[in-house]
């Protein structure tokens, strides 16, 4: 079932266009679906407490492994995944995709998956309860190599992009029996509130692990411990 949530969610991708000053779109489900399949075979069964929505691919992360914030050590080291990823139809000089042989590190990746393995120690225990995804699988770039976020896109393309990216969150949220959905980040978090609407869904928001936020580089891991606690989520003492 959740391949299928991701089959219909690339289906009703494909026809969509995106204007300058977008020029390369990257779909790591499509290039990088090996790993992202050993990602749900390993930790996507449900049901699961909490889904952790991100907002995008980084060219760091997601691009290089298929999975979401996936910063190359902490999916090979810690998830154990390693399978051989493509290339996107076109891609950009500056953000080449060389799989799990990249040396670019993702910060927000390294600390979202460097809080879960010092809280729960391996990742069986962590995705009991948790499961992390992203919004929209679709990593936009500009001419110059710069990243442009879902939330920057003209209205038009984006309400196509959000009515598909929405309905898939709603999908694989009710798959997993989620009681909880957080998006990581103010966009995540909005929109999870709006694909969930009408359900028996709680949804919220935590703060994103980005070195781009101020807020995140004055301790992300204990802020995060503590916004989880505020919605009652707790988690387990450290891991030895």
């Amino acid at each position: 079932m959740h391949a299928r949530i991701i089959d219909r969610l690339l289906e009703a991708l494909r026809p969509l266009a995106f204007a300058a000053p977008v020029t390369h779109v990257y779909n790591p489900l499509e290039y990088a679906r090996r790993p992202y399949d050993a990602y749900l075979a390993a930790y996507g069964r449900p049901p699961k407490a909490v889904l952790l929505v991100g907002m995008n691919p980084g060219p760091w992360g997601m691009a290089q492994t298929g999975v979401p914030f996936g910063e190359v050590g902490a999916v090979r080291d810690w998830l154990g995944i390693a399978a051989p990823v493509g290339r996107p139809a076109m891609a950009h000089p500056r953000r080449p995709v060389e799989g799990f042989a990249c040396r670019r590190a993702e910060v927000s990746g390294r600390r979202l998956w460097g809080w879960a393995r010092k809280n729960f120690g391996t990742p069986e225990a962590f995705f009991r309860c948790f499961f992390v995804a992203n919004y929209c699988p679709l990593l936009f770039l500009e001419a110059d190599g710069r990243n442009r976020t879902p939330d920057k896109l003209p209205r038009a393309e984006r309400k196509a992009l959000e009515a598909a990216c929405d309905q898939a969150v709603r999908d694989l949220a009710l798959h997993l029996e989620c009681r909880t959905v957080l998006g990581i980040g103010r966009f995540a978090a909005a929109r999870v509130a709006e694909a969930l609407a009408g359900t028996a869904v709680t949804t919220g928001g935590i703060t994103h692990p980005s070195p781009a936020n101020p807020r995140a580089n004055r301790g992300w891991e204990a802020l995060v411990s503590a916004e989880l606690a505020e919605l009652g989520i707790r988690l387990p003492p450290p891991a030895a």
